[in-house]
Order: structure tokens, then sequence, then C-alpha cells
């Protein structure tokens, strides 16, 4: 099972020997919601901005940080929202569809030609 949002910045915290009040600190947090965030229990996902100064300080991947929090970067709103008709079969296609997905997936991994 892949790991939550909060367990990874859980290990990453722990990994960097960071008490959860000392990242709070450097977050300007209050610890208490950093911990309902650790342990998944967040009224709601945290704020782009909040996440990715959790990734800057654990040396984490800000954007995958971002999706894991079940939020979509800002960056990808636009194309999202032009192209929302084409999700859901392309998700129901991913879901159900393994080696459809794992294709996909390793297309998108590859480098991109130079021009």
């Amino acid at each position: 099972m892949e790991e939550s949002f909060g367990q990874v910045i859980r290990s990453a915290r722990k990994e960097l020997g960071l008490s959860q009040r000392g990242l709070a600190q450097q977050l300007e947090l209050d610890f208490t919601y950093l911990s309902k965030l650790e342990n998944d229990r967040a009224d709601y996902a945290a704020k782009e901005e909040v996440i990715r100064a959790i990734a800057q300080c654990l040396n984490l991947n800000a954007e995958e940080l971002v999706f894991l929090a079940g939020r979509t970067p800002r960056r990808y709103e636009s194309f999202l929202k032009q192209h929302a008709q084409d999700l859901p079969p392309l998700f129901r296609r991913l879901s159900e569809n393994p080696d459809f997905a794992a294709e996909v997936f390793r297309l998108a991994r590859q480098p991109r030609p130079k021009s």
C-alpha cells in the first residue's frame, strides 16, 4: 500500500531528526495542525503554499506532495478544465487497464525530445 500524505511527511520529518514542534515552528504553523496533517485527520487538505513549504523543509518533491495531499497544482488547473470531459473516461481506462496505465506512465516519464 502506498504511503499517505501524512505518513510521507512524518517519515521525512523523522528522517531529518526534526520534532513536530520544531517543523511547525519553521513553517509558522500550529503544531496541532501539523499533527493532524501527519495523522491524516485534518478537516481539509492543506493549501498548496503550505504543502510546498513542507516539501521544501523536508527535501521532498513539492508537486508530488501536492498531488498526494489530494490537491491539483494550480499550474495544471486550466489544462484540466479545458479537458474536463476527457478526464472521466481517461481515469476509468487507466484504472481498468493496468497495461494501458503502465504504458501511459512509462511514456510520461521519458525525457522530451529536443527540438
